[in-house]
């Protein structure tokens, strides 16, 4: 369009919007991967990335290069190995439990919601768990006081889900647990959205579909000492990450395509300043959104302040009367979705609305939803 203005803006919780640069490179390296995964300054390989094999030397380069990236832009230490996995967050959330459940240890979880609903499901249906807070009381519109150390001390590990992209909730920051108990993180919607303390975790996953890359890679970081303690011998050799460790993510046939958009990700993030201004940004256009709503006589923001996520506010119509809250959420909706804005419709958990705005998310985009939410609410 003429204007700049996209068809759609697009709010999905996921897959979620990539930049368009890295939608260019990747669509030429669909037609031919070049050298080290560039589109423009190498020269072809002669090949599609799509066809190309997993133990190629352009192939090593790129997950290679990737692995690099996480370290670099995402802060993940060197004292942990960087995994690219298949299976969505979903898998890891079997894979922590097997691989860090220690005989006769209970794991501890934190209770935030769906997402954390379903990790504490896998890991009681493989040993002693316990949950050690919850908001699950206030239908998780908040982040729980963290626990006392002595709530967690033995266990095998504590895992928390750092934010709540149904609820809209986040950590302001990372927890240290404490009494050595290794801490578990599962920061799939916020990864790379702003500094963080990644050091604080033995062990992180995210799917990449959110704010790394397109849906099918997950990626894993976990401390390296963790890698060498033997998980119990009913683990399969796949489900253990010391396999996919000693080699390099190349253990099976890897997502080739998705680990190269994700270093194309990690590259626009570089470029673009680094996590200290991508936070800057993604600061500024939830602050917008969340003003816009504070100020509403008709929608209420979902999470209390301080548990607010900067990457997925949720809202409803929790400040009309009741009787017409049905009406209006159907009006909004219909109009938003006619003006271009997708993704609107909040999770059934907690209904209303949620606008997902990760890392490539433009800041017009916000400025167009608050200034429709604004004139909607006036001609009501």
């Amino acid at each position: 369009m003429d204007s700049g203005k996209p068809k759609l803006w697009n709010f999905s919780a996921g897959p979620a919007i990539l930049p368009p640069v890295v939608l260019e490179r990747a669509a030429e390296a669909v037609h031919e991967l070049r050298q080290d995964g560039h589109a423009r300054d190498a020269a072809g390989v002669g090949m599609s990335i799509l066809e190309i094999s997993h133990r190629s030397a352009p192939y090593e380069a790129i997950t290679f290069g990737a692995e690099k990236l996480v370290h670099e832009v995402l802060g993940v230490p060197e004292t942990h190995q960087v995994l690219f996995l298949q299976g969505g967050a979903s898998l890891q959330f079997v894979m922590v439990p097997m691989n860090l459940r220690e005989a006769d240890k209970f794991a501890a979880y934190v209770d935030t919601g769906v997402w954390s609903g379903r990790a504490i499901a896998e890991s009681e249906g493989l040993g002693a768990t316990r949950v050690i807070a919850s908001s699950k009381a206030t239908n998780y519109d908040r982040i729980p006081e963290f626990p006392a150390a002595d709530s967690y001390a033995g266990a095998s590990y504590l895992h928390i889900t750092t934010n709540n992209t149904i609820y809209g909730t986040e950590y302001a920051e990372i927890p240290e647990a404490q009494g050595g108990v290794p801490l578990v993180i599962d920061f799939s919607s916020h990864a790379g959205s702003r500094p963080m303390a990644l050091e604080r975790a033995a062990l992180g996953y995210a799917g990449a579909q959110k704010n790394l890359g397109p849906s099918g890679v997950t990626l894993v970081y976990v401390r390296k000492d963790l890698l060498a303690k033997k998980p119990a011998a009913h683990v399969p050799v796949y489900l253990r990450y010391a396999t996919h460790a000693k080699e390099p993510s190349l253990y099976n046939t890897p997502n080739t395509f998705g680990v190269l958009v994700l270093k194309l990700v990690l590259e626009w993030m570089r470029d673009e300043g680094g996590l200290q201004a991508i936070g800057a940004r993604n600061e500024r256009k939830a602050q917008k959104l969340y003003d816009v709503l504070d100020h509403s006589k008709v929608f209420q923001a979902h999470a209390q302040p301080g548990s607010r996520s900067h990457m997925n506010v949720a809202w409803t119509c929790g400040r009309a009367p009741e009787a017409q809250r049905e009406a209006i959420a159907k009006k909004f909706l219909a109009e938003a979705q006619a003006l271009g804005f997708d993704g609107l419709k909040g999770h059934r958990s907690v209904g209303g609305f949620r606008a997902s705005i990760y890392n490539a998310f433009p800041e017009a985009g916000v400025a167009a939803l608050c200034e429709f939410i604004t004139e909607f609410e006036r001609r009501l």
